[in-house]
């Protein structure tokens, strides 16, 4: 009779700790009010056309049809002073997972420089960080059309990182700080 309760006491205790597994993994994370969990970045440029090109051929991106927004719509909604924005949509990826980065000019009203001469110079949005495949290729790619890393690039990531990744930076042709991380041969 003792060995019979002990089964049943092992019985319940696995099936009630298998009910508990159960309900822990039927449990999910509450929900998010983003309809999209990727950001898409708008970026004020100096000259589209090199913007266009560096993004492009140093970096990678595609460009896939852009959009103009009404001068009017502009003021309403606060993002200028009644000027019409004409934006390029580059994106890394395909699908709705896809970065986009929206570029545009504004030549009858050009934006100040900020000081780009490090990450801490300016407040803001300072460097876009682009996860790479192979940080030699990215590295090739750059130099292949005129972009020169900046300092030592690519660096080996610092201890406590993982092993074999590397860091190359460069500037974008508003000064702008690129990251480029990634797998790397020395």
């Amino acid at each position: 009779m003792k060995k019979r309760s002990q089964l049943l006491i092992v019985a319940i205790t696995s099936a009630l700790a298998f009910g508990l597994g159960v309900s822990a993994s039927q449990q999910t994370e509450p929900e998010s009010n983003f309809a999209n969990d990727v950001i898409d970045l708008g970026m004020v440029v100096s000259d589209i056309d090199k913007s266009l090109t560096f993004y492009k051929d140093v970096l990678g991106f595609q460009e896939v049809p852009g959009f103009k927004v009404p001068g009017q719509f502009a003021v309403d909604s606060g993002l200028a002073n009644k000027l019409e924005l004409d934006v390029h949509v580059l994106v890394l990826g395909t699908g709705e997972k896809a970065t986009k980065l929206k570029l545009m000019q504004f030549k009858k009203s050009p934006g100040a420089r900020v000081d780009n001469t490090f990450i801490h110079s300016s407040y803001g949005y300072r460097y876009l960080t682009l996860s790479v495949k192979d940080v030699n290729a990215a590295v090739a790619r750059a130099e292949k059309h005129g972009a020169k890393p900046i300092a030592k690039c690519p660096v080996p990531l610092p201890e406590g990182f993982p092993a074999g990744l590397a860091l190359a930076n460069y500037r974008d042709p508003d000064g702008n700080l690129i990251e480029l991380v990634g797998p790397w041969k020395q």
